[in-house]
């Protein structure tokens, strides 16, 4: 985890992902925007990444998990332990965050 960067994450902007939570449920998710959250224009110390945020989307806006860390799978990426927080459904449905520092 502490290796991904921003740049592993565009390639499967607009794919699905699925949060794995309960007893065996799966919540299915779309990946709709992965930002550089860079404070200046300025490269990162060698060593670092420049920490970056994903939000996910799912289609049901009444439906939310709550801030934890889950299981998430992608069929290319695999599986990864991520922390995320819902951050609001919008017109689609609700929309989940993850920020890596």
């Amino acid at each position: 985890m502490e290796k991904l960067t921003s740049g592993d994450f565009r390639p499967y902007l607009n794919q699905k992902f699925s949060i794995h939570y309960g007893q065996g449920e799966t919540l299915e998710v779309e990946l709709i925007e992965v930002i550089d959250l860079r404070e200046t224009r300025q490269e990162p110390p060698p060593g670092t990444r420049t920490p970056f945020s994903l939000i996910w989307r799912s289609s049901n806006p009444a439906q939310y998990l709550p801030q934890h860390t889950f299981q998430i799978t992608h069929e290319a990426m695999g599986t990864m332990e991520i922390f995320i927080v819902p951050v609001g459904p919008d017109s689609i449905g609700m929309r989940y965050q993850a920020i890596f520092t």
